[in-house]
This record gives C-alpha cells, sequence and structure tokens, in this order.
C-alpha cells in the first residue's frame, strides 16, 4: 500500500491509498473553494447521560445529486470533483460537511472506488484490502488526535438508509467520547467479568454462538452469526476468532483472509430477497475499543474489548421496511419481525454456488 496526503482548495486534507507502490499523486484541486466554515459542537443530555452533535451547517449539504455531478468520482474533463486526480483505488478526506469537528472531533469520507456504478460487494479481494488497511491507518491517525476518544468506521448503503451521495463510500466518525453504544458493552463486560471472577463476556458470547444454529459462514480466523438477540430483521455480527481491540490489532492472517469473507457476506446481502429485487440497504458498522479512559468500567482495559463488525439491513421483506416507530424511538425497545434462526437459515441458502 502506498500512501500519499495532500490538501484541498480549501485545506482539508485528502490522502490517497493505492495498490501500487509506483503511483504518482501530484494533481491539483483547481475549484475556487472558500475556507470551510463549520459550526458543529457537542451537548449532554443530563437525563439519559448521552451527546447530541448539533451541526447546522449540514443543511446546506450535496443532496442527490446526478451521476454525472457526482463529487466522489475523479476529476475528468472539465468537471473537478473533491478528488482533484483522474482516477484512484481508495481516497480519504476530510467531510466538507461534518458532524464532528474540531474540539468536537473528526468526519472524514472513504471513497472504496473510483467506479461510480459499484459496490463495495464488487470489489476484488485486492481492492476490499486495501479498504482494510484504509481504515486501520485512519484509526491510528485519529486515536492520536487530542480531542479523540473513539474512532467508527462505518458504511451507509442504499436511498432507504438515509445516503444522499450514490457512490459506494463509508464514512470515519472519530469522538471526543466514548459512545453510548459501546458504554453499554463496557458496563456488561465489567459487571460480568466481575460475576464469574474474570472471565470475559466476548469469549463467552462467541462461544455460545459458534456452537448454535445461528453461525452463518466460518473461516480460519473470522465468524460470522445472526445474534440470538438481533435487533433487525437480517443482522450479522462477524467476529475475529482472536480477541482483540481494534483494527490495528489484527495479525496478517486476519487481514489476508478478511476479504473473502465480508465479501461473501455483503454478496449474499443482496441475494436475500430474491432475484429482480433492488440492491439491499444496510449500515455496515465497526465497533472497536475506546482509546481514552475507562475508570468508569471498573475492571476493564481496552484488551477485554473484541473487535467486531455489525451487518444490517432495514429492509424486514420483499418491498418493505422495518421503521423505528414507538417502541424502537420512544423506548428503545425493538421489535424484531424475524427470528433470527430464520435469517441466519436464509443466508446460508443464498451462498455463492
Amino acid at each position: 500500500m502506498k500512501k500519499t496526503s495532500t490538501r484541498l482548495a480549501d485545506g482539508r486534507e485528502l490522502i490517497y491509498y493505492d495498490l501500487r507502490d509506483d503511483t504518482v499523486r501530484d494533481a491539483v484541486d483547481r475549484r475556487p473553494l472558500d475556507r470551510t466554515v463549520t459550526t458543529s459542537g457537542i451537548r449532554r443530555d443530563v437525563l439519559l447521560g448521552d451527546a447530541v452533535a448539533v451541526a447546522s451547517h449540514r443543511q446546506g449539504r450535496t443532496y442527490h445529486p446526478p451521476a454525472d455531478e457526482c463529487p466522489l468520482c475523479p476529476t475528468r474533463g472539465g468537471r473537478l470533483s473533491e478528488i482533484p486526480d483522474s482516477s484512484y483505488d481508495v481516497v480519504v478526506f476530510e467531510n466538507r460537511f461534518p458532524s464532528l469537528a474540531g474540539d468536537s472531533g473528526r468526519c472524514e469520507v472513504v471513497c472504496f472506488t473510483s467506479d461510480h456504478d459499484a459496490s463495495f460487494a464488487d470489489l476484488s479481494a485486492g481492492q476490499a484490502r486495501l479498504v482494510l488497511d484504509a481504515w486501520t491507518d485512519r484509526t491510528s491517525e485519529l486515536s492520536h488526535l487530542p480531542a479523540v476518544e473513539q474512532v467508527f468506521c462505518f458504511e451507509n448503503r442504499g436511498p432507504e438508509i438515509g445516503v444522499t451521495l450514490g457512490h459506494p463510500h463509508g464514512q470515519i466518525y472519530a469522538y471526543p467520547f466514548t459512545t453510548p453504544r459501546t458504554a453499554l458493552m463496557l458496563r456488561s463486560l465489567a459487571a460480568h467479568k466481575e460475576a464469574t471472577g474474570g472471565e470475559n463476556l466476548f469469549d463467552a458470547v462467541l462461544e455460545r454462538e459458534r456452537a448454535d444454529e445461528r453461525v452463518v459462514l466460518e473461516g480460519e480466523h473470522w465468524v460470522a452469526f445472526v445474534p440470538y438477540a438481533a435487533h433487525w430483521p437480517y443482522e450479522v455480527h462477524l467476529y475475529p476468532k482472536r480477541r482483540v481491540p481494534d483494527l490495528l490489532a489484527l495479525d496478517e492472517a486476519a487481514r489476508t483472509e478478511f476479504p473473502q469473507v465480508y465479501l461473501e457476506l455483503l454478496r449474499r446481502f443482496d441475494r436475500i430477497f430474491g432475484e429482480g429485487e433492488p440492491p439491499t440497504p444496510y449500515v455496515a458498522a465497526w465497533h472497536q475499543a475506546p482509546f481514552g479512559a475507562l475508570e468508569e468500567f471498573d475492571g476493564v482495559t481496552r484488551d477485554d474489548f473484541a473487535l467486531h463488525l455489525e451487518l444490517f439491513t432495514v429492509r424486514r421483506t420483499s418491498g418493505k421496511l422495518k421503521f423505528l416507530a414507538g417502541s424502537e424511538s420512544g423506548m428503545s425497545v425493538f421489535i424484531n419481525d424475524v427470528p433470527p434462526e430464520r435469517a441466519a437459515e436464509r443466508l446460508r441458502e443464498v451462498a455463492s454456488s
């Protein structure tokens, strides 16, 4: 992997990640852009104990542009975009309309390929590995920023999820706090460790899931399963078999196998609703241990946390979406219409031949 860092016309950082070491990236951003002005701030909810990012400048972000005006495609001819070069393998750049900025953290965009009509599932194993390497590198770099406590790499796919740019891409949020969902995991981890005299809850869950009927696919170094208490109609968790706290700690064997396992998982997601259906909308979310202090979670260290990816779709059946209505949105109690065992069975049925 070759990494080349440059600056866009308004001062934002852009980084090329290339498969070839001899690739030269010297294209200049020719757009007449002013410096970006953001109004992001963090507000604490004292009743719930969580945080809300307020970012009013995002109201003006690019919204469903036509394909020939996509800002994530390479710059070609007279059409200038966020990526100054005429082609790229993987690109990461600071979001022009960030939810988090400055003392409130940082937001980045990850473009998986220059092919506007592709998806992550269309990538080759080499391209998918390059994305993994980019995620890892950005996790390392962002973790050293003074304001950052947790790094979250994720992909939103499909207009049903709220995606406003059709080009295959993901995002990275660097939060200035430990996110509420991670805090819940850490509290459960601490309570289980104390109650069992030191047993790791992630290890116990993974052992139980591997022994059950909800395993979707398994490699030498990774295992994917529908969790016992899945929140979404089709939800899969992907774990490395060797517990590590973050992407940085994955060994070479796990990195090498990841593309085959993950690409197969994504391709099965595109087949679960049958032929002729639109691409399956999904969220793919990496859970990594926070880089900040963990004193509030008694007896828990970063090494107790287990890196894993959660992949889920908001589609519950052909032509129907799972909406977060009263119980989910009002009380955070999910109601799942698809039994996890049936979801796992279906995802095994649509395996590649």
